[in-house]
């Protein structure tokens, strides 16, 4: 390990404990790089001089647990990148929660480091410049949708200090930033939403950022470096599977079926089985008049409901893994053991599996590795002590957003979400089950309905900043007015208004819900 103290951007001092350092240059950027070529196997830890005794040297090791892991943590007031990068990206990667470990590409120069494969992989990819910050936010923007890990991780400090200003909010800086890692079109966006809900009118900055061009990387470059993390995520490799069911008798049995031959077997198979009908009996006869090689718990309840079903699934859980299922998959007989193989190897505890229907096109599908935004509650293997303490948010019953809601709990307790191309899902898409109803939402019957699902906008209001709303709320406007009957520009913006406000008025009421 090499650690690079700095300040303004130049290098002050080495220290590398195998080793004097001498370093050539005085800027922070160029030091890193030259270090890396000359060291490629080690980590390079940055840290401003500043917080020199606020550097947690014993987790280090921990957090960067193989070599695709970039880590840093902010100790300063603000960022070189504003919160108004909110009206872009509506991602969860950028309301960071600062308290756990947390996915982002947000890096800061305070505290941080990254493997010198890292940056040699990037050394001819991403543009060297003046500003360390926008440099390593650059680099993580980049590198992050490519397989780099990216973190902003408390446990890199130790005694935080109190925050101390660093960046005054730059429009130019903001605007270069969009102009050169999105869509041309965001920087547009940009300035339609600060006029909007910030009543700032950025044309300089706006302008100026067309001075500057897009930057983007190989999308294979970092395939060549290794991964073999040193985090133990498997102690005992026992697995229950979850299942929640209704209507679907033949479809569930082939599922089972493709359990009972996997060569890593599941302990226990607990199925949360549903029908409306009172006076109902479970239609599963093969539980019981069938021998499988594993334990399964059968709940029969008249409640429908897949938030319900598996949170019931879930307080029956006893093994050290959840494989949480639907009942219209079908997986190959190695499936768990090559699930456990990549868990281990990449020493994550959360694992959404790649799961399509079989006539999914080849060239659409998700091939890397990469850090999700979201959750799969029909394909995702997770440990099951993360989940102890959350459930399924039954205000997002017969709705949309349960998945991701459950997915941003996880990783408001500091659990990463990872995404695996394989091993593959095949995701039948079964037709309704006969037993089901459609659902009476509360707000069916209103005059003005609301716009968007009143779920939708709970979990916006949960998870994500107040920009990220605003910018989310444009869009909506925009691509919806070209659908709507309604052409009048004045009576529609009037219409969406009020659809809005009815949506904010549910997405409140089902807050109370648990």
């Amino acid at each position: 390990m090499i650690i690079i103290y700095h300040k303004n951007n130049r290098v002050l001092e080495i220290d590398c404990k195998d080793e004097n350092i001498g370093f050539s240059q005085t800027s922070i950027i160029e030091t890193l790089f030259e270090i890396a070529l000359a060291y490629p196997e080690k980590l390079i830890i940055w840290c401003c001089i500043d917080f020199k005794s606020n550097l947690n040297y014993l987790k280090i090791q921990n957090i960067f647990h193989h070599h695709k892991i970039m880590a840093s943590y902010n100790l300063s007031e603000n960022l070189i990148i504003s919160g108004a990068i909110g009206y872009v990206e509506e991602s969860p990667f950028i309301k960071v929660n600062k308290k756990v470990n947390y996915p982002t590409w947000i890096m800061s120069s305070d505290i941080g480091g990254v493997y010198a494969s890292v940056l040699i992989a990037l050394k001819d990819e991403v543009k060297r410049i003046n500003e360390f910050d926008y440099f390593l936010n650059s680099m993580a923007k980049l590198a992050m949708p490519n397989g780099l890990l990216c973190y902003s991780e408390p446990q890199l400090v130790i005694g935080i200090p109190n925050k101390v200003p660093k960046y005054k909010n730059n429009l130019f800086v903001l605007f270069r930033f969009v102009k050169q890692h999105y869509k041309t079109r965001w920087v547009f966006g940009l300035l339609l939403n600060l006029f909007l809900y910030e009543r700032k009118l950025a044309v300089l900055p706006f302008l100026f950022s067309f001075f500057y061009r897009k930057r983007k990387i190989d999308k294979n470059l970092l395939e060549k470096i290794e991964v073999q993390s040193t985090k133990k995520v498997l102690n005992t490799g026992t697995v229950d599977v979850i299942i929640p069911t209704i209507g679907r008798k033949q479809y569930l049995y082939d599922v089972l079926k493709d359990l009972a031959q996997q060569t890593h077997l599941p302990k226990n198979v607990i199925i949360v089985e549903q029908n409306p009908d009172s006076n109902s009996a479970s239609e599963l006869d093969y539980i019981n008049s069938e021998n499988w090689p594993f334990m399964i718990k059968h709940t029969f309840t008249h409640q429908t409901g897949a938030c319900n079903a598996r949170n019931v699934a879930l307080s029956q859980v006893d093994s050290e893994w959840v494989f949480m299922a639907d009942d219209d998959i079908r997986i190959e007989n190695f499936f768990l053991e090559l699930a456990f193989n990549v868990i281990k190897k990449e020493g994550s505890e959360q694992v959404t599996f790649g799961c399509y229907e079989a006539d999914y096109s080849q060239k659409n599908k998700l091939k890397q590795r990469v850090q999700w935004g979201s959750f799969g509650s029909g394909c995702s293997m997770v440990k099951s002590k993360n989940i102890k303490s959350i459930l399924y948010n039954l205000a997002f019953e017969f709705g949309y957003g349960e998945d991701s809601d459950f997915g941003m709990q996880l990783r408001n307790k500091g659990n990463d979400i990872l995404f695996f191309p394989e091993p593959e899902i095949l995701h039948l898409k079964a037709p309704i089950g006969g037993f089901r109803t459609k659902p009476i939402l509360e707000w069916g019957d209103d005059i003005i309905q609301p716009k968007p699902s009143p779920t939708v906008m709970l979990y916006k209001q949960l998870h994500l900043g107040k920009e990220q709303i605003n910018g989310y709320k444009t869009i909506l406007f925009l691509k919806f007015y070209k659908i709507q009957a309604i052409k009048n520009p004045f009576v529609y913006f009037y219409n969406y208004r009020k659809r809005w406000e009815q949506s904010l008025y549910w997405a409140n009421k089902l807050k109370g819900k648990k």
